[in-house]
This record gives structure tokens, sequence and C-alpha cells, in this order.
């Protein structure tokens, strides 16, 4: 395995350790609750199990391909799952001058692995330059407040475009 799948594969290690803060720690459900809407009828083990799922199956793929649109997803994954959860933890715990469950793990392991699974992207040429990890943010940015609006709909959704995109990518677009 290269470097990027080697990190690639720590991500459901640090889901796990990031959902142990905020649901067997302290208490994120009873925290969120108090400032938006109630939208996630997902228990949070469920919703684990699902972000670990898709991860697995994309990351899983990936193994397989080792190709650029199955990376992309990847990281397109990660962004939406991971990176913007940071913002989300250490905005709004300053935002509502009120600790938000998941911020120390967010901070401490999604950030850094994050950062070292996007240099190797770069580093193995799945990344050509650096408006690719703005727009994939972006778009992580975008699925993230869909989910916290809408709910899990949303990571069906998400899922299903992602299919498309590879599809498009991998064979249509290496058949022209």
């Amino acid at each position: 395995m290269n470097k990027f799948e080697n990190l690639l594969a720590l991500s459901p290690l640090v889901y796990i350790i990031h959902h142990a803060e905020e649901h067997i720690i302290f208490n994120f459900r009873e925290w969120r609750e108090k400032y938006f809407l109630d939208n996630n009828f997902l228990s949070t083990e469920e919703m684990l199990m699902r972000l670990i799922g898709v991860f697995l199956i994309i990351f899983f793929i990936h193994l397989v391909t080792k190709n650029r649109p199955s990376a992309l997803i990847a990281l397109f994954f990660l962004m939406g799952s991971q990176v913007v959860n940071v913002i989300f933890h250490t905005f709004f715990s300053f935002y509502y001058n009120e600790f938000s469950p998941g911020t120390i793990t967010a901070i401490l392991l999604y950030l850094p692995l994050n950062y070292f699974i996007i240099k190797a992207a770069f580093n193995e040429g799945f990344l050509k330059d650096k408006m690719e990890v703005i727009l994939i943010f972006s778009l992580g940015c975008t699925t993230f407040t869909l989910f916290e609006i809408f709910g899990p709909f949303v990571l069906a959704i998400s899922t299903l475009f992602c299919a498309f995109y590879y599809v498009y990518s991998a064979y249509i677009m290496k058949a022209r």
C-alpha cells in the first residue's frame, strides 16, 4: 500500500475516536439540540456505522482501482465528514461560547490526518493543484451544510452522485 492508502485506512479509526468524544465522554446530541434543529432521526451509532460503511466502500474501490476518480471521491467524503466537522465544532464552540463535544478530536485528529492525506494525494498525483482542494472542500462544505439542514438523506444523495461521477470519470471520459 502507498502512503495515501495507508493514511486513508486511518480515517475509520478517527471516526470511532471522535464518536467516543461526542457521545461516550460528552453528549453532543444534547448540545446540538440546544442550538440546531433535530433533523437527524438516526441514532448516533447508526450514523457512525453509515459513515464508516460508505467510506470503507470508497476506500476498497480505491484499493482496487488506484485511480484519480476514486481518490477524489475519498477526498470529497473526508472533506465533508471530517474537515468541515473541525470548522463546525470550533466555530460553534466560540459562537455559542460553549464547548461543542467533538472539538478536541476534530482538531487533534481530523485536522492533522487530513492534512497528511491531502499532502500524500499531491505527492502521488491524485491532486494536481490547490484549486482542486478548494473545489473539493467547497463541495464537502456544501454537502455538510445540506446534511445539517435536511438530515441523513443528503448522505444517500451525495453517495449516488459520487457513483455517477466515478462511472463518468473512470469509464465514459476514458473511452473518449
